[in-house]
Parts: C-alpha cells; structure tokens; sequence
C-alpha cells in the first residue's frame, strides 16, 4: 500500500473505455424495465415524458461538464459543491450519493439473480446475487484498466442491442419485414389519442422516467481516472443529447407506434420484450433476458466503482475514513472498494433474510436523492461561474443562457420535488429520503464544528509553544 499521504487514484482508463463508457452509461435496466409502465401509464405521450426529462438531465450535465473540465475529480459534484456552496453540501450529497450507490448493488444483484435462476431454477437466487456482486467486486479491486475494458464490452453491446431494435423497429414501422404482424405509426393516435391519460399522466411519467437517467453522470467520475479527462469530459457531454435522443427517445416512438399502449402485456412482458413478439422475432423472451443481464452486470459494476471513487474523495476531504484514501501500487482504492462492498454484501443478505419491509424501507430513503444532486449540481454551477472568472478560468463548456436557464433548473427541480411530497404515493419515499437528508446535513455541521474545533486547538497550541520559545 502507498502512504496515505501519496495516495493517488490511476490514469488508466483509455480514451475508448471512457467514449464506450459515455455511450452504453444512458442505457441502464431502468429503461428496459421501465418503458412498458411509463406508456402503459401516458399512453404514446410518455414519449414527451421522456423528451421533458431527457432536457432536463441535458441541462444538468451541461452544468456538470463546465466544472467538470475545468476541475476533473473523482469526487465530481460532491467536491463541487463543497467549494461551492460549502463543506456541509459537498458532505452531505457526497454521503447521500454514496448511499444511493451502495442500495443499488442488492437490487441489480437480485434482478440478475432471478434471470439466472429462471434458466438453473435449482440454483437459489440469492447464491446467485452473491456470486455475481463477488465477481464484480474482483473486477472492482483490479487496476481501473481492468473496470474500463469490462465495461467497455458491456457497454458495447448494450449500444449494438439498443441499435439494432432501432434498426428493426425502423423497417417495421416502414412495412418492410414481411413476417411482421405490426407496422406503421397508427397506434401514436388510436385507442383514445396520442394522450389518452391528458396531461396529468405525462408529469406522472416523467416522475417514473426520472430514475431511468440516474447515473449519467458518472463519465465525469470516470473521467478523472483517464489519460486526458477534460477531452473526455467535452466530449462526454456534448454528446449527451443525441444519445439521449437517439436511445430513449428513439426506442420509445418505435414501441409507442407498434405496441398499442392498452396492450397488457407491455407491463407483463415488458415493453421491449412485446414489441419484439409482435414483430415477429423468434426467443425475443430470451435475447431480452440477456440484454437485461447485460445492462443489470453493467449497473452493478458501476456502481461498486462509483461508491468506491465517491467515498475515496470523501476520504481525501477528511469527511470519511483517512484510511480510505490507501492505494496500491497500481493506483487502485481497495479499501475504498471493499468498504463499500461489504456495505453492499450487507445489503444483499438484508434482502433475502431480512423481513420484507426492512429492505423497503432503506430502499425508499434513496427515491428523491438523484433529484437532489440534480439540485445540488445546478447551485454550485451558478456559484462556481463566478470563482471561474474571477480566476480567469477557461471554460471550453458552458451552460447555456447563464444565469436563466440555470434558474430555471432549480425553480424546476424545486417543483419537482415538491410535487413528489404531494402525491400520496410518492411521499412516503420523499419523507423518509427528507430524513435522511436532514440527518447527513445534521452530521456534516457536527463533523464541520469538531473539525473547527480541532483545528483551533491546534493553532492555540502551537501558539503557546511559540511564545513559551
């Protein structure tokens, strides 16, 4: 192990893994599992859904990559937010971030586990969430190298799979596969019109579609730990609208135009899973499963890296464990990881030997955090501008139309969260993720004030030293 004070994380992340990474990072379970609910709920609107929240999460990496470039670190917004708004948010959110991370390894691990024990029903599910958070825990402790080129396949074939049902929804749609039962954009307008739910059902949507985008920020993270982060960070985000386009929106008009929205097996089946049966295409059960065992696979190796890399600059900000920020000679956090591993293990055997409600529980005090780094990092771009040109700072990116369209986002995601509060079958998982919130603010103003205090004291000290010399 290095000494602590030497501790530095890799540059071994190359330009592909992180290009890969910025491509198949949009493309998590949460669209595959979420599509068919998301219509299903607005009918062929959720398409306007998906665009409001697509826009959204555009502006928000918009703001994320002009600090990003300027300042790449492991610890992202947290690190920005504390210089921004103050140590307590960069505490707070950085905590809070970490938290969402770690919750996120038991549920990939058991989605995982019920597509394998499907196919080796004799093999118990939990055997196999834990096997695979194992695998992936490996993959984690290896030099980061290692994390980008698992992920660079993952991520590859996740962007060919998502492809290619463009491609074959697109001649569908065109009337030019002659085995398929569907074609044409009819089912946009039928069965009740384009917004068969009215416009009520389109924010409802998007309140579902939010959680989907969870996790495209991680390219800035990422990015810290390539050759050159700020070329990754620029391209990263300037690409992030017509990948947003493209995947969700695109997969999303295709399945609307050929699965009509009242089908009740788009929730069953699943949205993608349907479109392809209607189409025509043989074991699409089966290449769905995979393509979700893929997406899940990925989703849980980032978010080992993601805890692991946010918790390590917590560490090096003194708001977690100095021991934390160890690094082995190759530049790899492995306790960092093994912490949040172990938290994670935890987390897993909570779910499937503790009592239902418990697992529950934790899981709903993560609902509105993505909402909150959104928030968070939207603040601190409207404050670290102004730190920027005071110190003549060169932006390559910038967010648009500052400060309004910042503004803008605020005021937004304020409604957002508010309206959350207000509907009764959101607000139990917003009251407890507001606890929760309020109790990591509680302990960063604690931990703020000792570390105050310590180091007071160690000023009086060193003063009376002084003068008894």
């Amino acid at each position: 192990m290095q000494h602590i004070e030497n501790a530095r994380l890799s540059s071994g992340l190359k330009q592909r893994h992180v290009t890969m990474m910025s491509l198949g990072g949009v493309i998590g379970a949460g669209l595959f599992l979420g599509a068919g609910i998301a219509i299903s709920n607005a009918g062929p609107a959720a398409i306007i859904a998906y665009a409001l929240t697509g826009a959204l999460v555009a502006l928000v990496m918009r703001m994320l990559g002009e600090m990003a470039v300027a300042m790449p670190d492991s610890g992202s917004f947290s690190t920005y937010a504390d210089q921004a708004i103050g140590h307590w948010a960069g505490f707070s959110i950085g905590w809070l971030y970490w938290w969402f991370w770690v919750l996120v390894i038991p549920i990939e691990a058991t989605a995982a586990a019920a597509i394998l024990n499907t196919w080796m029903p004799a093999v118990p599910t939990w055997v196999f969430a834990l096997g695979i958070t194992s695998l992936l825990t490996i993959s984690n402790l290896l030099p980061v190298k290692n994390y980008g080129e698992f992920e660079f396949w993952l991520s590859m074939l996740k962007v060919i799979a998502i492809v290619a049902f463009l491609g074959l929804g697109a001649a569908a749609i065109m009337g030019w596969l002659p085995f398929s039962s569907v074609s044409g954009v009819s089912k946009l307008v039928s069965n009740g019109g384009f917004m068969p739910h009215g416009v009520g059902a389109i924010f409802s949507a998007m309140l579902a579609t939010m959680f989907c985008f969870v996790g495209t920020e991680i390219i800035t993270i990422a990015a810290a730990e390539s050759d050159d982060p700020k070329a990754q960070i620029v391209k990263a985000t300037n690409s992030v609208i017509w990948r947003i386009l493209l995947f969700y929106l695109g997969s999303v008009f295709i399945i609307s135009s050929l699965v009509a929205w009242d089908d009740p097996l788009i929730r069953s089946h699943g949205a993608y899973h349907r479109t392809l049966e209607l189409i025509g295409l043989p074991n699409a059960r089966l290449m769905i499963d995979v393509l979700i065992l893929v997406a899940v696979a990925s989703a849980l190796n980032s978010a080992l890296y993601t805890a692991s890399r946010m918790v390590f600059s917590l560490a090096s900000r003194g708001d977690a464990p100095r021991l934390l920020t160890r690094t082995d000679a190759r530049g790899t956090p492995r306790l960092a990881v093994l912490a949040s591993t172990a938290v994670g293990f935890l987390m897993v055997f909570a779910n499937y030997f503790l009592p239902e409600y418990v697992f529950s529980f934790l899981l709903s005090t993560t609902g509105g955090i993505g909402l909150l780094v959104y928030l968070v990092i939207a603040v601190s771009q409207l404050r670290m501008r102004a730190k920027f040109r005071a110190k003549g700072v060169a932006l390559p990116i910038r967010m648009w139309l500052y400060p309004w369209l910042t503004w803008a986002v605020i005021v937004f995601i304020c409604g957002i969260l508010l309206t959350m509060i207000w509907r009764e079958e959101q607000r139990c998982e917003m009251l407890t993720t507001g606890a929760l919130a309020v109790g990591v603010v509680a302990a960063a103003l604690i931990h703020q004030w000792l570390r105050g205090r310590r180091v007071g004291q160690g000023a009086r000290s060193a003063g009376a030293a002084a003068r008894a010399a």
